[in-house]
C-alpha cells in the first residue's frame, strides 16, 4: 500500500514537469489557429489527467489530504467572478467558456494546476524549477536557430506552410515570446541571487546561467525582429486610448460596472467607444478588436469591478507572501508581469506565467512545513467515499467528452477551410456542417456556413439565362440554400446580437438575394440599420448601406449615407467617388464634378494610376452637359480598379422571385 501511495505523488510531479516543459513549445496545425487553441486544450487535458491520477489515488488509499495556503480562496473567488461575468453579461456563454486566451476553461485549468504546484514538496519543487529552466533553454535555442536559419528557406507540406513565416515561434507570436523570454531572464536572476544566500548547488547554478545567457541572446534577436515588424506595420495592436475608453464605458451601467461586458464580448464595447479619430488611422478598416490593448484593461472591461478586484487581490497576496518569505528578489518578477500586463493584450502564455508566479512565490520549504493540512480517512464512511469517487469520475468524463467534441469541431472547421482552398465545395459544405453539429455555439462557424450556402444558391441561380430555364429542382435547391444561409446568419446574430459584425453578415446575405427572394430588400435595410446602430462610427457600413439604396435607384437616400461615410472618413476616395455618381444620377452635375475632383485630389497619380485615370475620365464626362436619363448612368468598371468601386447589384435574378417563410426576416425568432 505504501509503495502504491508513494508512486502517485511521483506520477503527479512528472505530469507537472511535463506540462511546464511542453506548454511553451506545444502547437498543432489541426485547427484554424495553431497555437493558443492547441495550448489551451493541451493544458486542460493535462489538468484532467492530474485529476484522474488523484481520483485513482483516492480510490485506492481512501484518504484525502488537503494543505491550505493563502491563494486557495482567492483563486476560487477569481473563478467565481469570471463565471458570474459569463452568466450575467456574456451573450455567447459557450464561446466565452472556451475562449483560449481569456475563457473560463483556461482559467479553471490554470487554477487547478496552481493548486497542484502549491502542494508540491521541496524535491518535486526543485524538479519543477528545473523543468521551467529547461523549457526556457529549449525555447531560447529554437528562437535563435529560427532567427539565423528561418524555415522560409524550406518547402514544408501545405499543412505546415506557416513555418515559412520569418516570425514563426511555437509560442504563437513574437510579442508573447519577448514577454516570455524577459520573464525567464528575471526569473533566472532571482534564482541565482536567492541561491547565493543559501547553500550553492553548482549543478543548478550552471543550468541557471545557461538559461540566463540563452534567454538574453534570444530576446535580443526577438526585439530586433519586433522592431522591424513594427516599422513595417506587420504587428497590429488595439489603440491604448480606446482600450481605456472601454473601461470607462462599462462603468456607465451598474450591472456592467460590477460584472463587466462579459467574457468574449470586448468587441461590442470597442465599437461603442470607437471615435472618428480612429478612422484617420491605418486601423480604420478593422471594425473591431476582440481584445484590449492592455490585459489589465481587458480584465476590467470583460469581468467588471468584481473580477478586477479578485485579480488584484491575487497580485497583492503574492507580494505579501514574497515579503513574508523574505523573497525580495521575487518582487521583480511580479512587477515585471504587472508591467507587461498593463502594456500588452491578454494571452494564454501571459496568464500561464502569472499562475506560475503564484505557485513559486508561496511554494518554498518553510511555507510547506508550516502550512496547516487536513488528512481525511474515508474508509469508514462508505457512502461519502463512493459518492466522491462517482462525482469525480462523472466530472472528469463529462469534461473530457465536452472538450473532445469541441476540439474535433475545430479540426472539422479547419478541414472545411482546406476544402475551400482546394475548390472542393462538397467537402467545404460537409465539414463545416459537421463542425456546427459538434459545436453549434461558435459564431465564426455560423457566419461562414451562411456564406457557403449563399455561394451555392448563387451558383445554381447563375445557370438561368435565355437558353436555360431553372427547373423546379433548381428552385428548390436555391430556396433551401437561401433559407439555410439566412438561418445560419441569424444564428450568428442570436449567439451574440451585440456584435455589429454578425448583423453586417446578415445584411450581406439579404443583399445578395435581393433579385432572388421576395422581401429581401426590406430585410437588407433592417439588418444594416441594426449593424450601424451597434457601430455608428463605421464608414464602411454607411457606404455599403448607401450602396443598397443606390442599387434601388433611391439616390436621395444613397447620397445621404455616402455623405455620412465621408463625414466619418473625409480622406476616403471611394466614398467621394460613390457620392459623385449618386449626385450625377440625381442630375446634380455641379456637386458630382466637385466630388470627382476630390477623388482626384485624394489619389496618387503614380501609385493609383489606374484609379486616377478612371476618375479623370469620369470628371471629363461630368463636365459635359449630359442629357436627362431615366436609368442611372454607370461608369465602366475595370477589373484593375482597386479603390474606386460603385455598388453592383447581384447579377442573379429569378422570376418569379422565390418566396421565403416569415422566419427568414430579421425580426423573426
Amino acid at each position: 500500500m505504501n509503495k502504491i501511495t508513494f508512486s502517485f505523488p511521483t506520477l503527479k510531479n512528472i505530469l507537472l514537469s511535463a506540462i511546464i516543459i511542453i506548454f511553451p513549445i506545444f502547437f498543432l496545425p489541426l485547427t484554424q489557429e495553431y497555437f493558443s487553441t492547441a495550448k489551451a486544450y493541451f493544458l486542460t487535458f493535462g489538468v484532467l489527467l492530474l485529476l484522474l491520477t488523484s481520483t485513482i489515488e483516492f480510490l485506492i488509499t481512501k484518504k484525502f489530504n488537503w494543505q491550505k495556503n493563502p491563494f486557495d480562496n482567492l483563486l476560487i473567488l477569481f473563478i467565481i467572478t469570471t463565471g458570474l461575468s459569463i452568466v450575467i453579461s456574456s451573450p455567447n456563454k459557450i464561446q466565452a467558456i472556451l475562449n483560449p486566451n481569456f475563457g473560463l476553461v483556461s482559467f479553471i485549468a490554470l487554477s487547478i494546476l496552481t493548486f497542484y504546484f502549491l502542494r508540491s514538496n521541496s524535491t518535486p519543487l526543485e524538479k519543477n524549477n528545473f523543468a521551467l529552466l529547461f523549457s526556457a533553454i529549449f525555447l531560447s535555442l529554437i528562437s535563435i536557430v529560427i532567427f539565423f536559419i528561418p524555415f522560409i528557406n524550406f518547402s514544408p507540406p501545405s499543412s505546415l506552410l506557416f513555418l515559412k513565416s520569418s516570425s514563426f515561434t511555437p509560442l504563437g507570436n513574437q510579442i508573447d515570446l519577448a514577454i516570455y523570454l524577459g520573464f525567464f531572464i528575471l526569473y533566472g536572476l532571482t534564482q541565482i541571487l536567492s541561491k547565493k544566500q543559501t547553500v550553492i548547488n553548482k549543478k543548478q547554478l550552471v543550468i541557471n546561467y545557461l538559461q540566463l545567457i540563452s534567454s538574453f541572446i534570444a530576446l535580443s534577436f526577438v526585439v530586433y525582429s519586433l522592431f522591424n515588424q513594427f516599422n513595417q506595420s506587420l504587428i497590429i495592436l488595439p489603440p491604448f486610448k480606446l482600450s481605456w475608453y472601454a473601461v470607462l464605458e462599462i462603468l456607465k451601467n451598474p450591472v456592467s460596472a460590477l460584472f463587466g461586458a462579459g467574457v468574449d464580448n470586448f468587441s461590442s464595447i470597442f465599437t461603442k467607444v470607437k471615435d472618428i479619430d480612429y478612422n484617420q488611422t491605418k486601423l480604420w478598416q478593422i471594425s473591431s478588436f476582440s481584445v484590449s490593448r492592455s490585459t489589465i484593461f481587458h480584465l476590467f472591461t470583460e469581468t467588471g469591478i468584481f473580477g478586477f478586484i479578485s485579480f488584484v487581490l491575487l497580485i497583492f497576496t503574492s507580494i505579501k507572501q514574497s515579503l513574508q518569505n523574505k523573497q525580495k528578489y521575487f518582487l521583480f518578477t511580479i512587477g515585471y508581469w504587472v508591467l507587461v500586463a498593463f502594456l500588452f493584450p491578454p494571452s494564454l502564455p501571459l496568464f500561464f506565467l502569472f499562475f506560475f508566479i503564484l505557485s513559486q512565490n508561496y511554494n518554498n520549504q518553510s511555507s510547506i512545513v508550516h502550512s496547516p493540512s487536513s488528512n481525511l480517512d474515508l474508509s469508514g464512511l462508505l457512502p461519502i467515499y463512493l459518492g466522491t469517487i462517482i462525482i469525480s469520475f462523472i466530472i472528469i468524463g463529462a469534461s473530457s467528452y465536452f472538450l473532445t467534441t469541441t476540439y474535433y469541431a475545430e479540426i472539422l472547421y479547419r478541414k472545411s477551410l482546406n476544402a475551400l482552398a482546394g475548390n472542393n465545395v462538397q467537402g467545404l459544405y460537409n465539414d463545416m456542417r459537421q463542425a456546427i453539429a459538434f459545436n453549434p455555439f461558435i459564431e465564426k462557424y455560423r457566419v461562414n456556413f451562411s456564406q457557403v450556402n449563399l455561394l451555392i444558391a448563387n451558383n445554381v441561380a447563375a445557370k438561368a439565362n435565355d437558353k436555360y430555364q431553372l427547373t423546379d429542382q433548381d428552385r428548390q435547391t436555391i430556396s433551401q440554400a437561401i433559407q439555410t444561409a439566412i438561418s445560419e446568419a441569424k444564428a450568428g446574430v442570436t449567439l451574440n446580437s451585440q456584435k455589429s459584425n454578425n448583423w453586417e453578415n446578415l445584411a450581406y446575405i439579404y443583399k445578395n438575394i435581393i433579385n432572388i427572394a421576395q422581401d429581401a430588400d426590406s430585410w437588407t435595410v433592417a439588418a444594416y440599420q441594426r449593424a450601424i446602430a451597434l457601430d455608428p462610427q463605421n464608414p464602411t457600413y454607411k457606404l455599403n448601406f448607401g450602396g443598397v439604396y443606390y442599387s434601388f435607384n433611391n439616390f436621395e437616400m444613397a447620397t445621404n449615407l455616402f455623405q455620412q461615410a465621408i463625414a466619418l472618413k473625409p480622406d476616403w476616395a471611394n466614398a467621394h467617388y460613390n457620392l459623385a455618381w449618386s449626385n450625377f444620377n440625381k442630375q446634380n452635375y455641379q456637386s458630382a464634378a466637385a466630388e470627382m475632383q476630390n477623388v482626384l485630389y485624394l489619389l496618387n497619380p503614380q501609385k493609383d494610376k489606374i484609379d486616377y485615370d478612371k476618375a479623370q475620365k469620369d470628371l471629363e464626362e461630368f463636365k459635359k452637359k449630359l442629357p436627362q436619363t431615366e436609368e442611372p448612368i454607370k461608369p465602366e468598371v475595370k477589373e484593375e480598379s482597386k479603390q474606386l468601386n460603385l455598388p453592383i447589384a447581384p447579377k442573379e435574378k429569378i422570376e418569379p422571385p422565390i418566396q421565403l417563410p416569415k422566419e427568414a426576416s430579421p425580426e423573426a425568432r
